[in-house]
């Protein structure tokens, strides 16, 4: 028993006892900046997926359905399939009931264009909803919408 009380006075008589409270006080900090940095990218990386999925979705309504009908439009199920098929690639759940695709068709998109000239242009915004979990902080299981909106036109 003497020996655990000598052993205990050198522990807290020197530094080591410090730098053990210091270290308890940093490590809950540390940690979060490190969760957050994750969750932070986490949602970066769903951000670039909802480009490119609104992306692929606004390709697909300008395009013609076919090359050889001419004319003709593609259908908003279509751009809602191509735009779902982009998110299973980037592994998200395209059955979230918190995603919100709106396609926006014959969008002015550039109020500077010459009299007569003529365009046709669609807008996919996809919205899709992220869930934090960061703890220590208030942000903690906070849910976000990232949201991302893409315009092509066609010029004829």
């Amino acid at each position: 028993m003497h020996g655990t009380r000598s052993r205990f006075r050198a522990f807290s008589s020197g530094g080591r006892g410090a730098i053990l409270v210091e270290m308890a006080l940093v490590i809950p900090v540390l940690v979060t900046i490190l969760i957050g940095a994750f969750w932070i990218g986490r949602a970066v990386s769903i951000y670039q997926a909802l480009e490119r999925a609104a992306r692929e979705g606004a390709r697909v309504g300008i395009a013609p359905p076919c090359a050889l009908c001419g004319g003709g439009s593609t259908t908003d199920a279509q751009i809602n399939d191509a735009v779902n098929n982009a998110l299973t690639a980037a592994s998200l759940d395209a059955a979230n009931p918190g995603l919100q695709i709106v396609i926006a068709r014959n969008q002015p998109l550039d109020s500077g264009d010459p009299a007569g000239y003529r365009s046709s242009g669609v807008q996919v915004t996809v919205s899709y909803p992220v869930q934090l979990n960061i703890p220590f902080t208030s942000q903690n299981a906070t849910t976000i919408n990232v949201s991302s909106s893409v315009s092509m036109r066609q010029e004829f």
